[in-house]
């Protein structure tokens, strides 16, 4: 999505963003006659497309990446970059519409690429949410792996957790002690005590 909404702006501005005046041997923007206006928009069009790439190919290669420091500043990263793009799409639409706006219709007497100018306008106003979009949900994102313990350096595997409340099982000692069962649990008395071995004399 974010990416098409760039193609769709630079596109229109690089076909139909130029005008020829017949009185001119040279190309003007079509917004107020301000290069500026065109340069930032086919360049922020174009850097927006090749971040997006970039950013599609981090998300195949995200679950190979084992370290998880490299995890967490892959999505911060993530955060960062989509809020940074939200906002110089911000300023292209404003930057964008004011020059359209203050734009003397004496320099385009047939609205030449007056849709694409509008355009363009238009979907830098959509990229802001794009990315506005893109950098909440990358930072619910990082909000669920910092409670999973997946971001987490002190992670350890709760088997091998020496800091469990209960005490680990001990393998009772075969000694003569009772004391030496490896706990204070003591077998009970059976009821049913084998009696004395051996001869016992009885009173006739």
């Amino acid at each position: 999505m974010r990416g098409v909404f760039s193609i769709v702006v630079f596109g229109s501005i690089v076909n139909e963003g130029y005008l020829n005046s017949p009185s001119e041997s040279e190309e003007f923007c079509i917004y107020n006659r301000n290069p500026n206006a065109c340069g930032y928009g086919v360049t922020v069009g174009v850097l927006a497309f090749l971040t997006c790439l970039l950013y599609l190919a981090l998300d195949v290669y995200f679950p190979q990446i084992s370290s998880v420091k490299d995890r967490k500043k892959a999505v911060l990263s993530d955060i960062g970059v989509s809020a940074f793009w939200a906002f110089l799409w911000f300023v292209a639409f404003c930057f964008l519409a004011n020059q359209w706006q203050v734009s003397e219709p004496k320099d385009n007497p047939l609205n030449e690429g007056t849709d694409a100018a509008r355009a363009a306008i238009a979907f830098s106003f959509f990229s802001i949410f794009t990315w506005a979009g893109q950098a909440v949900l990358a930072f619910q994102r990082y909000q669920i792996g910092a409670d999973s313990a997946l971001f987490s350096q002190d992670y350890m595997d709760p088997s091998q957790d020496s800091s469990m409340p209960y005490a680990p099982y001990v393998e009772p000692s075969t000694g003569p002690e009772p004391t030496s069962m490896g706990g204070t649990y003591q077998q009970p008395a059976s009821a049913f005590e084998p009696e004395p071995q051996g001869y016992q004399s009885q009173g006739y």
